[in-house]
This record gives structure tokens, sequence and C-alpha cells, in this order.
């Protein structure tokens, strides 16, 4: 279906894509570089032993700068393994140049990117975890998301969890007959692990797995060094701790109250969600989406159903594209008014600003509830269009109304006051001004994104550059900041609020002009999704978080995902948490993490 005729002033001219003169120069200069031939399959095949070669080039000749995503899979037919890198180009905007190389599956090692792009050091941990593909060159080689002594790669085809019943759902023992049972009945050690074999308990004979840990850091003094004796210490903040925003550990090394070195140790929260993702179908996953950073379930629905739709080739239709910006626009608003409203709780203001923050969020997520039967897990997007359109009324009024009186009035009045008694509040200040720096250079080696970035200087927004539903269309600016401190983060997200609800405005009168609107490409949402012609997808979004990215792989008249693989924008925000904590005192840390805002259902998957 064709885009409708909007009439919005001053609309910035699509970016033209760069892409295709990236791809004709790498070709010209790399005659080994080859097309992915499989069938619907994108990219560019390159040789592992001119991986480092091409990547410097599109990096530092074609403008290619910003390393979004490294993912990893495994073609076990092929007895291959493939690591997929999506790259951009952050002034001109547009697709990825996307590189794909293979290595044999047997003894799968692939050149480092991390010493060009810092960015790849967390990605390239989690497939050496997950995968067991090694990355010849990273400065620090070893698990992120399992602990140090579990035994295999669990994202491999051929690996078995002790509970296995079957490599796509639904399970025998759950369908047709629903003899279900607990997996801990049949595990003769009454629990849900295996253990390798020729496995013996020896207390005496246990290794520390946090031995590479703590031996990582480094020892360092600051270099503003006064007479006062100081001591050099190590300690652990987290798992267990209030102000880690989850199951999250930092293992801090200060000199005195001042931060020399900071490791994040994170995985407590792992559940492999994308092992699940690859037996599930296509629909079911959605549900597992909403449960990624749980906070911006709307939006985690969007990037996944556009990355399916991509495969299957279809559009939804206006309506339902119109009220998914409504949703994932409001997502925003709650996802930033919580965020802000614990970062104030880590400054030191306990409690007050986010309580009273989340009057107006509760109306959004009333609105959610009456939308999709739920507050948070939402699931309510579908492969070309809604589960749902929106309805009659939301607590008690009608639900034009409703929005109307949420957007005009209730959400502007909140943050004209969270203006006027925070943004300018000498504490708040004080506290943030000047701690946690990230520079625009490190922000975009380290693949930061969204407030990250652009609190960094860099205008780089994924609605923007690479316009979905009906963006493109829209008048709304992308906020930044230079100075890439925590206040800088704090007011970029304040004025992203201020342009959602630009973009709300916007929206409203197309949702009253196709009341009664079809909200799905067909009469109703298809339960039996296939997917006929197969091939590789990525679907990428704006959320609050920054962006959040879907790979998916498929067979031909697939019913379920070949390769699952997401893009966490709080996993890979987190890399560069110990650069921007040195020389910041231990006090600030919390407020550094905070800034950051981070999700672990997000960042552990």
């Amino acid at each position: 279906m064709a885009a409708p005729d909007i009439e919005v002033n001053d609309v910035e001219a699509p970016a033209v894509d760069p892409v295709e003169g990236a791809i004709a120069a790498l070709r010209e200069k790399f005659p080994d570089i080859t097309d992915d031939t499989r069938p619907n399959y994108t990219g560019l095949m390159v040789p592992a032993d001119q991986l480092l070669a091409v990547a410097g080039e599109l990096k530092n000749e074609l403008g290619f700068e910003y390393l979004s995503s490294v993912t990893g899979a495994d073609l076990i037919d092929q007895d291959k393994m493939e690591v997929i890198y999506h790259t951009y180009n952050l002034d001109k905007g547009g697709g990825a140049v996307v590189l794909k190389t293979q290595v044999d599956r047997g003894n799968p090692e692939v050149p480092s990117l991390t010493p060009m792009w810092a960015g790849a050091n967390f990605q390239e941990r989690e497939a050496f975890d997950l995968l067991g593909i090694n990355f010849s060159g990273h400065p620090d080689m070893r698990r992120i998301l399992m602990w140090d002594g579990f035994v295999g790669h669990p994202l491999r085809k051929d690996w078995k969890e002790a509970f296995w019943e079957g490599d796509e759902k639904p399970f025998k023992s759950r369908w047709p007959g629903g003899e279900v049972f607990r997996a801990e009945e049949r595990n003769a050690f009454g629990k849900n692990v295996k253990y390798p074999v020729d496995w013996a308990f020896d207390a005496e004979a246990l290794v520390d797995t946090d031995d590479e840990i703590y031996g990582g850091l480094t020892i360092q003094r600051p270099k503003a060094k006064t007479d006062i004796r100081t001591d050099h210490v190590t300690v652990n903040i987290g798992p267990q701790h209030p102000s880690t925003h989850g199951v999250f550990r930092m293992v801090v090394t200060m000199d005195g109250e001042t931060i020399t070195d900071l490791e994040p140790v994170m995985g407590y929260l792992h559940r492999n969600h994308e092992k699940i993702g690859e037996r599930n179908t296509f629909l079911g996953n959605i549900p597992y989406t909403d449960r990624l950073d749980y906070l911006s379930s709307m939006s985690n629905n969007h990037g996944y159903v556009l990355a399916i739709e991509k495969l299957l080739g279809v559009t939804p239709p206006e309506r339902a594209e119109w009220i998914r910006i409504l949703m994932v626009e409001l997502t925003r608003m709650v996802n930033h008014l919580w965020a802000l409203g614990f970062l104030l709780n880590d400054i030191g203001a306990l409690q007050t600003p986010m309580l009273y923050l989340t009057i107006e969020r509760e109306l959004i997520l009333d609105l959610f509830e009456a939308a999709s039967g739920t507050r948070m897990m939402c699931n309510y997007m579908r492969f070309g269009g809604l589960a749902y359109d929106l309805p009659r009324e939301v607590r008690g009024q009608e639900t034009t109304k409703f929005l109307d009186e949420l957007v005009h009035e209730r959400l502007p009045k909140i943050l004209d006051e969270l203006d006027y008694y925070i943004s300018g509040n000498e504490i708040i200040r004080e506290r943030s001004i000047g701690i946690g720096v990230l520079t625009r250079e490190q922000a975009i080696n380290y693949s930061t994104c969204g407030p990250v970035l652009r609190g960094s200087g860099v205008k780089y927004d994924v609605r923007k550059a690479e316009p979905y539903s009906y963006y493109e269309h829209l008048d709304f600016d992308i906020p930044t900041e230079t100075a890439g401190d925590v206040y800088a983060r704090y007011w970029v997200r304040v004025r992203e609020m201020h342009e959602s609800l630009k973009i709300l405005r916007q929206v409203l009168p197309h949702l009253k002009e196709t009341v009664g609107g079809r909200t799905h490409v067909d009469d109703k949402p298809a339960y039996a999704i296939r997917v006929p012609n197969g091939g590789d997808a990525y679907g990428r979004v704006e959320n609050p978080k920054g962006e959040l990215g879907y790979y998916v792989m498929t067979q031909p008249k697939g019913t379920n995902p070949e390769r699952y693989h997401i893009r966490a924008p709080s996993f890979i925000n987190l890399t560069p948490l110990g650069l921007m904590s040195t020389n910041d005192k231990i006090a600030d840390l919390v407020v550094v993490l905070g800034s950051i805002d981070i999700v672990l259902g997000e960042t552990d998957r």
C-alpha cells in the first residue's frame, strides 16, 4: 500500500542511501569479495583473511564508521560458522553495508574487529560464548553471558540442554495430548543441569571462575594525586544491589574513592532467549520480545515484525501504521519518564521525582491495557498490522478525547514541571555535569546508540537515517548535546519527549481520519505463518534506549527462524561503562550507570 498524502511543513528530504557507492568501491579494490548468492540473502561475502582490510577501507575511506551489529550463525548443514556485520554511514544515513565471512565449523576463527571498533568487544565475546567462534586478536576473549565454567556453546545447532524435547515447538509433551511434565522429574540430578562426561564433584578441585575477571583489571594511580595516602582496593557492586538496575555486577578498582578500572559482569538473567526464538514459530516469538526491554514492549514488537514483514513482503494498512507510531512514541515517553525518575533517585532525590513522574506514565499504560489487554507485556503488533484496533474508550472516556487530553494537556504539563523543578536544580547539575564523560569519537567507536550516542553530539536516529512506518512524513528534530556527560544524556531524553509530543500531535488527526479502517493486511491476523522464499532480513527501530535490531534467517516455507539474533541497545551501551567511569568517584558510579538506562532483560537476554 502506498503511503498516504500527508501535509507536513519543513520535512527533511529522505537521506540518499550511500550503500551502493560503497559496495562498488569495495568490489573494485577487493576482487575476491562476492555477493551472498543464497536466494533472498543480502550482503557481501568476504574471505576471513581479508576481513580486517575490507573493514578498514569501509570505515576509514568510505565513511561507514559505525559498526552497529555483530551476529554469529551456525550453518551446521554446510559445516560452517558465519559472522555478519552491519555497518552504517552516520553522516549520510541510509541502509547498511553488510559484511559476511564464513569459516570451518570445526575450528572457527575470525579476525577480531575490536582493535578497529571497540563496540565489537562485547558482541564478539557473545558470539564466542554462545557459538564458540574465536576472534583472533581480541583483547579479552572469554565468556560474557554464561559463567566461565560452563561446558559447550548453547546456540550451536547440535547443543542440547538437559530437558531438550525437540528442535521446534510445539513439543510432544504439550500437544496434542497435553501431558506436561516438569523437567526436574526426568533428570537424575533433580534440576535443570547437564554435567560434563566423567565429571565428578571435587570441592578441592573447583576453580574460582572470577580469576579471569580480576586478572584483567589494571592498576594505575590517578594523574592528580594528592598528599593524602590512599589504599588500592577492588570491590564488587552487585549483582544484588538496588542501584545496579537489576542483577548486574561491577568489579571496581579504586584508589581511595577514585575509580581506576571497572569491569562489567552480566549474564545473571540470561535465559538463552535467542535459542528459544529459533524453536518458536514466527508468531510465537512476539510475546517473547515483550520481555526484552520490558519497559518498551510495544517498540520491541515493532522491530521484530518489521524484520518478518521484509521476509513476507507485506505492508501494513495505513491505520495500522499510525497506531504503531502512536504506541511506540508513547512508549518512548513511558521509558524516559521512568529512566529519568530512577536517574534522579540514583543522584539522591529519593523516590519523590520518580513517583511524581509515574502519574502520567500510568495513563499511558491505561491505554496500552485497554488496547492489548495488559500494561507491560503487550503482545500487540502482528505481521502486516496489529492484533486489535484501538478501543472505543479508555478509563470510561472516549478514546480520541482521552488521547487529545493526554497529548495536548497532561504530558506537556508534566514535562514543563520536570524542566522547572529539576533541569536547573543546583544539586542535579553538580552531580551530573562533567561526570561520566564520553566524547563524540568514543561514542561512535564503542557503537553506542540512542541518548548515549546523541548525548555525545552525534545526530543519528534510525527514524531519520532509515525511516520506517511513516516517519519520513513526520516533522521532528533529533536532539543532541555535545558535552557527553550525565547531564547531557538527561537533557537529550527530556528534549526527546518533547519531540515525541510533536510527533503525536501530527498522528492524532490521521487516527481520526482513518477510524473504521483496516488494522491488518488480511481480514484478521494469521496464526500459521510461513515465509515462502526464505532468506535473511534485518529489522531495526529507534527504541527509547537506542537502535534495537533483529537479524532473522529462515528456510523456504519455514515456520520458525533458522537464526534469530537481537542487537540489544542496553547490552552494547554498557561496553564503554568502564571508560566513562574511570577517574570519577565511586559515589558517581550509580549515576553514570543510571544515565545509560539499561534493562537487564534486554542486556542478558
